[in-house]
């Protein structure tokens, strides 16, 4: 929770981004400037800068934040639970301004149309280098994982234009996830390509239990050791595909972070920071049982909290994903702890921002073999894509339709994945737009018959790792979205009584358990699964509609919350 201080240094942080400028007289304005993004109060020996959830976007481009994000248990009402205005007046953030538009999905058409694009590695490296120029020897960055997957460049090359770019913006370290859905040989040919440790402390060989990967590295920075622990993330092969790492087990694993800690202490370490995929919950709670962690910079479920939350004497850090934010991060440390601190999540307006020659170059050449079939155009949007929300997402629906259409089922699933850019009505989709969405290694879309009690207990299955209220046994991500059929989920309730009122759409009729439908779906974690890949299915779907309009979804209703 919160602390008041916590809270001013929030207000104050959003203030600064437009110069501290009174929020009626910012809304009037609408000005953005590069110096007024980085605009900060040094404190301390060391800077911390902190990215995650990239998912292999290099260009600028639209990006909204939920509407709806639910949390359960002793997270309900607690960030990163809180959206829309209910977020904004929590952090004491304006309507209109461009905290709203980077933090909220509060009228996201008209702020995007009002403040344009933003993310891109170029515009965040040119906040990097500046950061770095101003605090010298002092700067620590960090990526959080989610890196080399999500684009078609990145799926063609199998991650290698993220490596390198990353190599060339000067990461320090990072952790992992997607990453691990090249595969593991894939995996240690880019690791081998870093010119920075990939640490993941809690992945042991199978067989021997040994660990795969460094799970320490030690920096000096401002004159402080500071001993940061990788934290991959720990439901990989439940979450994807088992035969794509097979010899690795994965976890949260409590004691090997207890170990690692004390390796840190014991090796000199003022200063203890844990890179972690876990999600942010998970993290929550990991700080609240697991003491000498000062800082946790925690990714996977995309959360962009304007504040730091504390846990204990414990820092959690959340930089949203995309690429649409920059974390940082200075530190006070005295006597092996923080004494003082100051934060800043930066959004990356794009239009203000001089992109970095060098990034530039590099993100033109890696995509250059790809740059024709990339901005090629399939159709045009008269409505809001999005794909963030518990329960469905405008995009969703469209990969939905798309199944239902090409596959001739009855009935169609999309995994409840937070990564893929947004479209507003109006703008032309894409091959980009389509993979930014799709991009994954198992792409293939199903087709096959199914029980009522088998869509049952699916939706149970991820309503429980959604809803569970303990976060230890929540994997991220949100609810499978579900096309042609409508259903009741109340949230409170136990795994096997959450679902109800499950109805098929074309005819009104109620699913019945025994009976067999018609079912299309993609990212299935069985290596056997067969079918044309789901980047294909939509990308003809939206070519052949030319026109694409997406209604409201209501065939979803929830209770409990």
């Amino acid at each position: 929770m919160l602390t008041r201080r916590d809270f001013l240094q929030v207000t104050a942080a959003a203030a600064t981004i437009l110069g501290g400028a009174p929020f009626h007289t910012v809304a009037a304005q609408q000005k953005i400037t590069q110096e007024k993004l980085l605009e900060f109060t040094s404190v301390g020996q060391v800077t911390l800068l902190n990215f995650t959830d990239c998912h292999a976007q290099l260009m600028p481009l639209y990006f909204r934040e939920p509407s709806m994000n639910f949390g359960v248990g002793l997270d309900h009402g607690l960030p990163p639970h809180i959206t829309g205005k209910n977020m904004l007046n929590h952090f004491g953030l304006k309507v209109g301004t461009p905290e709203a538009y980077a933090f909220s999905s509060h009228d996201h058409v008209a702020l995007s149309n009002t403040y344009g694009k933003i993310g891109g590695m170029a515009h965040m490296a040119t906040l990097i280098k500046n950061i770095r120029s101003e605090r010298s020897d002092n700067t620590l960055l960090i990526d959080c994982g989610d890196t080399w997957q999500g684009s078609y460049s990145s799926l063609q090359s199998r991650g290698d234009d993220m490596v390198e770019v990353m190599n060339a913006m000067g990461v320090d370290l990072m952790t992992a996830h997607w990453e691990f859905t090249y595969g593991a040989d894939r995996v240690k040919e880019l690791i081998n390509k870093l010119k920075f440790p990939f640490l993941a402390a809690n992945v042991t060989d199978t067989e021997w239990e040994e660990p795969v990967f460094k799970d320490i590295v030690f920096f000096e920075r401002g004159g402080v050791k500071i001993g940061v622990i990788g934290q991959a993330f720990p439901y990989t092969p439940i979450a994807n595909p088992r035969y794509m790492v097979p010899n690795w087990s994965f976890g949260i694993q409590e004691d090997k972070i207890r170990t690692s800690i004390k390796k840190a202490r014991d090796g000199g370490a003022e200063l203890v920071v844990l890179a972690s995929h876990n999600g942010f919950d998970v993290d929550r709670k990991l700080a609240s049982r697991v003491d000498g962690i000062d800082v946790i910079l925690t990714g996977h479920t995309h959360d962009a909290i304007p504040g730091v939350i504390k846990v204990k004497d414990t820092l959690l850090i959340a930089t949203g994903s995309h690429g649409k934010f920059l974390g940082r991060l200075d530190l006070e440390v005295r006597n092996k702890k923080i004494v003082n601190y100051n934060y800043k999540l930066i959004p990356i307006f794009s239009d203000a921002i001089k992109p970095d020659p060098k990034i530039n170059n590099i993100i033109k050449k890696v995509r250059a073999p790809y740059e024709k079939t990339l901005n090629t155009v399939l159709g045009k949007t008269e409505s809001h894509l999005y794909r963030r929300g518990n329960f469905n997402g405008t995009f969703d629906d469209l990969i939905n339709q798309a199944i239902m259409e090409e596959r001739d089922t009855q009935i169609s699933l999309s995994p409840g994945f937070r990564w893929g850019a947004t479209l507003l009505p109006g703008q032309n989709i894409r091959v980009e737009d389509i993979y930014s969405q799709t991009a994954i290694t198992y792409p293939a879309v199903y087709r096959n018959e199914m029980t009522g009690k088998n869509l049952k207990d699916i939706l149970e299955d991820v309503g429980d790792n959604l809803f569970n209220p303990d976060p230890y046994y929540q994997q991220g991500g949100d609810m499978v979205r579900v096309g042609g059929m409508g259903y009741q989920i109340e949230v409170g309730q136990a795994i096997g009584s959450r679902i109800s009122n499950m109805t098929l759409l074309e005819t009104g009729e109620k699913i019945e358990p025994t009976k067999t439908y018609i079912v299309g779906g993609w990212a299935s974690i069985n290596e056997a699964t067969k079918g044309p890949a789901i980047y294909d299915v939509v990308s003809n779907y939206v070519n052949r509609k030319k026109s694409i309009t997406i209604k409201e979804n209501t065939d979803i209703k929830i209770k409990g919350m």
